[in-house]
């Protein structure tokens, strides 16, 4: 009896000794928590208990840590993009704007009937030009924000892609680009999207029509891969990590017109389709590529 006793007491006083412990443990958790939580840091916090609930709990509290610096990181990005995004919509859209003004007085205080036509013909020009820019604006807000409509089908890549090609070889033409098209025998079929796939294909023809120097190469592979590049000297390995940004612009894409939303919703409808997509920037030329 008097050794179970004794037992019994060195049970409590363990047990005692390690409810202490635990205590000691979740408050240094606790506080290191509050500490992390308002700091800009990406150090985690240390579990000292060797107890395996504590330790999890740690461990939890971590991935907490983490989700929601990452979370906090996504929402200053979003808002300095954002800004960057007001500001290049208000440039596009004040520049037409304050040629309109101008060549609509000019056209009122002219008694001369060509130059009235002329400077109408440019006020036209500038309100068509904003028109489009407002649509793709739309257009923009409506794909980003809203739900999938459609079922997916069984796409055949091939075809779609030689449709998207052969459907701007005259603006092609014109620009003096003779695109070298590879696309495999073998027949590539997926269950993807229709609208997706062929708003994909048709937006990076029309980057490659914008951004090349003379030449296009477009290669379809058996593993479903898409490879659209070009030589392209306005951009940079630094632009093209930027390339698939909402409204972003390099200076020779802003001549054009170019609003900066087509790779932008590319990157979106590959995104929702699961379809790995990579840019880079090799030997001064872009290589875009997709697979399905």
């Amino acid at each position: 009896m008097k050794y179970v006793l004794i037992v019994s007491i060195i049970v409590n006083v363990l047990l005692i000794v390690k409810i202490i412990a635990m205590r000691y443990s979740v408050r240094k958790l606790g506080s290191e928590f509050s500490e992390r939580i308002n700091l800009d840091t990406n150090v985690l916090l240390g579990a000292e208990s060797r107890d395996r609930q504590i330790r999890s709990l740690a461990a939890s509290i971590n991935e907490t840590l983490t989700n929601l610096r990452s979370s906090y990181h996504k929402y200053r990005m979003g808002d300095a993009e954002l800004k960057t995004a007001i500001t290049n919509v208000t440039h596009d859209l004040r520049t037409p704007l304050t040629a309109i003004c101008g060549y609509a007085e000019m056209a009122l205080n002219t008694d001369d009937a060509r130059e009235r036509e002329r400077y109408l013909k440019v006020v036209s020009e500038r309100a068509g030009y904003m028109k489009k820019l407002t649509e793709e604006l739309f257009e923009y807000s409506v794909i980003t924000g809203g739900e999938i409509t459609e079922e997916k089908e069984s796409i055949n890549l091939n075809r779609m892609l030689e449709d998207s090609v052969m459907a701007l070889y005259p603006a092609f033409e014109a620009r003096g680009i003779k695109p070298e098209v590879n696309i495999c025998e073998k027949e590539i079929k997926r269950e993807l999207y229709p609208s997706y796939v062929e708003r994909i294909f048709n937006n990076l023809m029309s980057n490659a029509l914008k951004y090349s120097d003379g030449d296009l190469s477009v290669t379809l592979s058996e593993n479903g891969c898409v490879r659209v590049s070009n030589s392209a000297s306005a951009l940079s390995p630094v632009s093209v990590e930027k390339l698939f940004d909402r409204f972003f612009t390099v200076e020779t894409a802003r001549n054009d017109n170019s609003h900066g939303l087509g790779l932008s919703i590319v990157k979106t409808f590959a995104e929702r389709m699961d379809c790995p997509l990579t840019a880079k920037y090799e030997d001064g030329k872009l290589i875009i590529e997709i697979v399905f």
